[in-house]
């Protein structure tokens, strides 16, 4: 049976629509809402969605779920002035600097003013400055602009499951902070930036070079070089009213912009990607031959290697050990390219455009860089390229189309879908499994999709080869979680912190439509079918590089420019949260681990028995008290160190023993 409402005044039929939001929506309707998010749980916080439903009054159309026969008026004076009034309420707290905030064009607050013909606040502004945070590479976060919609702490925790932000206070005190109020770079952000793609406003924002790339483009004893990853191109155009379609036409009207701003010689990541395949399929040959480090993850994504230096150091050796594609350009050009241009290493700057915010942290590693110099000098996201072009005053819809530079521009199809979740393994399949005299491109189609977490089994040589593909880092600890005490098998499994893959990245133009997502998809599997190569090993520049500069795949040259090591990160390790500091110079110190695990297992409560029994003893001058992440001992929870003794299932007695015996070492 049909199901039927009105809205409006006009009958609307209705299926599986969660909530009338979703309903209003569909008949071209656009509600005003700042907490809704599709991929997201509802949270009905911000109002802005209230609807008139007959006989029932006024109601939030987030969380009310449709019904057969509903009559629903979305817009009328009292609904209006309501609106109003929200949107005024938040503006009197809000810094707005709003011609100078990197979010102006796609902030929901000054769409919403203008939408509602705010030109007055009636309501005295009671903002108190906050500091910036730019404490991390990769973003920015303004606590004056934030509306408390919550979208970000829900992405961060439902999506995401990191939980780096969340809701701290209470009443007119209300915020949104890291844990203990520490800055960005103090928590266990992993910089994917999707705090920053759902927020509304300029609350959280990438963290611009821009200038950076401008200074380097005006020192004239430089020589300035930049690459492009492949999910640019499916983005680009939005930017500037395109259609992107196959994003061969936004490329060649990229490289033309790049080129008449100053930069020396433009090339494609797709290059890298290629080489990236080459490697990671060799070494996954080796230790499927071998049964040994399986499964393997990939490694390309640096807030997905970021996620398991965290919280899953004991499968660092299941990571593959090859760069990304950003790590392996970068690397690559600063070896390859001032023999050829006879330049100095030094004067050779290494610009990367990423769709990602993360890969601005990955730039910064330490691993990533040779005597002193970093491989990638700077890197931009699509929206600062896009302000580049901008800044530079010109037309990127009238551009001629240019071709990348060689040979770090030449790729096949196999480096061009590495963009999209699923492009990774099917480029390696294409690598292991494709015969030598096919050039199919959708032979290995079946890893490709739209859900979070997808698997098959395909035969090589005999032995079955059981794949994951995965997106959203929630979906991969689900996987790992598996595989550790489920005892699941799989062999090689792709992740990627963001939805969709990097063509969903936190550095591409701000989109809300899940429809966004799915057209960039199809924009790099369309560009990858024009392409003549569909295969990373056949790109005959590899093979030259190989030839030239690095023997073969897997060889020791090789290791050297294409590969890293991956580290344990210990959460706060090194920057403890101090709740009692004491007077003495000498002072025992107490750290209590406040990881998850050892959370549930009563780290708070212990925390504050500790305190208590401090007092108690009234040796407050002499002790020191730290919440600190992490021990590395989850599974024994909880964890405290005492002085140099580290206790293992702690309880308040074995603290108070311990406490009693390092007490005496200070006196």
């Amino acid at each position: 049976m049909e199901k039927i409402l009105t809205i409006n005044g006009k009958k609307f039929s209705f299926d599986n629509e969660k909530n009338l939001l979703e309903v209003i929506r569909k008949a071209n309707i656009e509600l005003p809402t700042f907490c809704y998010h599709s991929e997201l749980s509802t949270y009905g916080a911000c109002r802005l969605c209230m609807v008139n439903v007959e006989k029932r009054g006024i109601l939030p159309a987030c969380s009310t779920p449709p019904e057969n026969g509903m009559v629903v008026v979305t817009n009328n004076e009292e609904i209006r002035e309501m609106r109003k009034m929200i949107v005024e309420l938040l503006l009197a707290n809000h810094d707005k600097d709003c011609t100078s905030c990197h979010k102006s064009e796609s902030c929901q607050l000054q769409t919403l003013a203008r939408r509602l013909g705010i030109h007055k606040i009636r309501f005295k502004n009671v903002m108190k400055k906050e500091p910036q945070d730019f404490s991390t590479y990769s973003l920015v976060r303004d606590p004056n602009k934030c509306v408390l919609c919550g979208d970000c702490v829900r992405f961060c925790e439902e999506i995401q499951t990191v939980g780096a932000i969340d809701f701290a206070h209470r009443g007119s005190k209300s915020a949104v902070c890291p844990s203990f109020g520490k800055d960005l770079e103090s928590s266990e952000c992993v910089y994917c930036g999707q705090c920053a793609r759902v927020c509304p406003t300029g609350a959280l924002t990438p963290k611009s070079e821009v200038s950076h790339v401008w200074n380097a483009l005006s020192n004239k004893n430089k020589t300035v070089v930049v690459a492009i990853a492949p999910a640019v191109r499916a983005a680009i155009g939005e930017a500037f009213g395109l259609n992107n379609e196959t994003g061969t036409e936004a490329a060649g009207k990229m490289v033309t912009a790049l080129k008449t701003i100053g930069f020396a010689k433009v090339f494609d990541i797709s290059f890298a990607a290629d080489m990236t395949i080459v490697e990671e399929a060799k070494e996954f040959v080796d230790r499927f031959s071998k049964g040994e480090k399986l499964p393997q993850f990939t490694s390309c994504c640096p807030a997905w290697v970021k996620f398991v230096e965290q919280y899953y150091p004991d499968m660092i050796e299941n990571l593959s050990s090859c760069r990304s594609p950003q790590g392996m350009f970068g690397s690559l050009a600063k070896k390859v390219l001032p023999e050829m241009y006879g330049i100095k290493k030094e004067d050779l700057v290494v610009i990367s455009v990423m769709p990602c915010t993360a890969k601005k942290f990955e730039a910064r590693r330490p691993e990533l860089s040779k005597d002193g110099l970093p491989d990638t000098d700077f890197v931009l996201t699509t929206q600062e390229l896009a302000r580049m072009i901008e800044e530079s005053g010109l037309s990127f819809k009238d551009l001629e189309q240019s071709a990348f530079d060689v040979p770090l521009g030449f790729k096949t199809g196999g480096g061009v879908i590495f963009g999209n979740s699923g492009g990774v393994t099917e480029a390696v399949l294409r690598n292991v499994l494709a015969k030598e005299d096919s050039n199919e491109v959708d032979e290995f189609s079946f890893v490709r999709g739209e859900d979070g977490i997808r698997e098959t089994t395909v035969s090589v040589n005999g032995k079955d080869l059981k794949v994951a593909v995965v997106y959203g880092l929630g979906n991969a600890r689900k996987v790992v979680r598996d595989i550790k005490y489920n005892h699941k098998h799989y062999d090689l499994i792709e992740v990627m912190a963001c939805p969709g893959g990097c063509i969903g990245g936190a550095g591409q133009p701000v989109y809300n439509s899940l429809d966004v997502r799915s057209k960039r998809t199809k924009c790099l599997y369309e560009n990858d079918k024009v392409l003549e190569l569909h295969k990373p090993q056949d790109n005959p520049y590899v093979q030259k590089i190989y030839k030239d500069f690095l023997k073969e795949p897997g060889s020791h040259e090789a290791h050297e420019c294409l590969h890293t090591s991956h580290t344990s990160r210990k959460r706060l390790a090194e920057n403890p949260f101090t709740i009692h500091k004491g007077k003495h110079e000498k002072t025992l110190k107490i750290n209590v681990c406040f990881g998850t695990s050892c959370m549930l297992r009563g780290s708070q409560k212990l925390l504050k028995s500790i305190l208590e029994l401090v007092e108690k003893k009234n040796i407050q001058d002499k002790v020191e008290v730290q919440a600190s992440f992490c021990f590395e001992k989850c599974a024994r929870g909880p964890v405290v160190r005492i002085g140099s003794k580290v206790i293992t299932k702690c309880t308040i007695e074995l603290a108070e023993k311990a406490i009693d015996t390092e007490i005496k070492t200070i006196a």
